[in-house]
């Protein structure tokens, strides 16, 4: 595999991720700043690194991610997809190892929208009898 960088996106809720990754000594940048600045969680520093630590390919990399919209959780989610999808790009040998993790498939539940005559998606006002 020639390429100099491999690239991908990632999605999970309603976030995006644009990832980009070369051949360095393993740093982690989101949005211009580094890995534990952008993430104060440390579950979500760790969400983030698991296809990587799977792979052992912690330290082979240079990851540059770009994401936007929905919530920490989500964006750290669509993180992990897109750094899952660029690694498939770089060695499509892994893909096995990934699979059975459960990290290729794109978690599709998004949240529902609210109803007419409810209080949220699915929860009533409240009933009275009397």
């Amino acid at each position: 595999m020639a390429a100099s960088a491999y690239t991908a996106t990632g999605r999970r809720k309603s976030s995006v991720a644009r990832v980009i990754m070369k051949k360095g000594k393993g740093e982690i940048v989101v949005n211009k700043k580094p890995l534990n600045e952008y993430f104060g969680a440390e579950i979500l520093r760790v969400i983030v690194k698991q296809p990587l630590t799977l792979t052992n390919n912690v330290e082979t990399f240079d990851t540059f991610v770009n994401v936007c919209g929905g919530g920490i959780s989500g964006q750290a989610g669509a993180i992990k997809h897109g750094i899952t999808r660029a690694l498939l790009e770089h060695d499509p040998e892994l893909r096995a190892v990934l699979k059975k993790a459960g990290y290729i498939t794109r978690d599709s539940r998004i949240k529902e929208r609210k109803k007419y005559g409810r209080k949220k998606a699915r929860k009533s006002f409240q009933f009275s009898k009397r």
